[in-house]
């Protein structure tokens, strides 16, 4: 079968491999879809080592199930699922309150970051990592796995803080933050702020229900607190789906005391915290910073709820697999405006 490996460090490669077989407990999927993620490129930037290699890579998968290995009940050939990536031990005390993304045992990794994922044409998983979309297109089941599941379980953790009425400030309407904007809309009655620095993402960001847009340069602070107050007012939630230093700037300064900040994106940023009383402190009191990654089995099942009702939609660009490298290259230039969905 054909599969895109990363087959050394930075080296991706459209390569002839044997179809894999499942074996007891899992099952063979048809891929007919992977989403193209950010994090894909920090595993393809990563040190030697860090991750294995040759290895498929693909976390973002929806596809019809080919072949149910030895004792697994509850799924057959023709059945239509997505995919859950996280694989943790199962035994700890964070897995068995079905918080496989905290795992204690197993660091972080999964399908498509510790072991073959769906950039191929078939992919083998465990049968409990699936989950039933009914006739959903699969180019659209796909993006829920990870850039609808991801800021679902972010925009969970901050619910105390969601108010009706209260400001949320989405930071990067990209893959992820364009999903977070329909998320709110759906399950929560805040006032919500997109920002991003590309006009064509503000368009997507209103289209979709945003009530401000604001275009990041150097007064996003000033713009943001035109809408939500100056001091000690502001935003209840920050969601920032970027994680730089400049967007990481921007959520300490607008959000209020008491809000939370949720450091979703993973391009390196650093959040100073500096607790004193005879100057402005780096955060504001009381406020909250937490660093949310991926989310649980049971969200991924209301997510797809979600997408099933059509209350949440990607906004997708499809790719066939042999233009896997040209798709991960648009995402690194920022060129790809909601998701990138590879169809093998």
């Amino acid at each position: 079968m054909r599969a895109v490996r990363m087959t050394a460090p930075g080296v991706l490669e459209q390569v002839e491999i044997p179809t894999p077989t499942a074996g007891p407990g899992e099952v063979l999927l048809r891929v007919g879809a992977v989403g193209a993620c950010h994090s894909d490129l920090h595993i393809l930037d990563a040190p030697a080592g860090t991750f294995p290699t040759p290895m498929t890579l693909g976390h973002e998968i929806a596809g019809t199930v080919d072949q149910v290995g030895a004792g697994v009940a509850g799924w057959s050939p023709g059945d239509r699922a997505a995919v859950y990536g996280i694989i943790g031990c199962g035994h700890c005390r964070a897995c068995l309150r079905g918080l496989e993304n905290q795992c204690r045992t197993v660091p972080v990794g999964g399908i498509g970051l510790s072991r073959d994922g769906g950039l191929a044409e078939h992919v083998v998983v465990p049968a409990s990592r699936l989950l039933h979309v009914g006739d959903m297109d699969l180019t659209q089941a796909a993006p829920l796995t990870d850039a609808g599941l991801t800021p679902y379980h972010a925009i969970e953790q901050a619910r105390p803080e969601l108010r009706p009425g209260t400001y949320c400030v989405v930071i990067g309407i990209g893959g992820l933050g364009h999903m977070a904007v329909q998320i709110l809309i759906a399950t929560t009655a805040v006032r919500i702020i997109a920002v991003d620095t590309n006009v064509a993402a503000l368009d997507l960001a209103t289209r979709l229900g945003a009530h401000k847009v604001v275009q990041a340069g150097p007064d996003t602070v000033d713009k943001i607190r035109a809408i939500v107050g100056p001091p000690p007012d502001g935003a209840d939630v920050v969601l920032d789906f970027v994680g730089a230093d400049p967007t990481i700037t921007t959520a300490r300064q607008v959000v209020a005391p008491g809000g939370q900040v949720m450091l979703v994106g993973l391009a390196g940023g650093t959040l100073p915290v500096r607790p004193v009383a005879d100057q402005p402190p780096t955060i504001p009191l009381e406020a909250t910073a937490r660093v949310p990654f991926w989310g649980t089995r049971a969200e991924l099942q209301e997510v797809i709820a979600l997408g099933r009702l059509r209350m949440l939609q990607a906004d997708v660009q499809t790719f066939p697999l042999e233009r896997t490298p040209e798709a991960y290259e648009l995402l690194r230039r920022g060129e790809i405006h909601g998701r990138a969905v590879i169809v093998p």
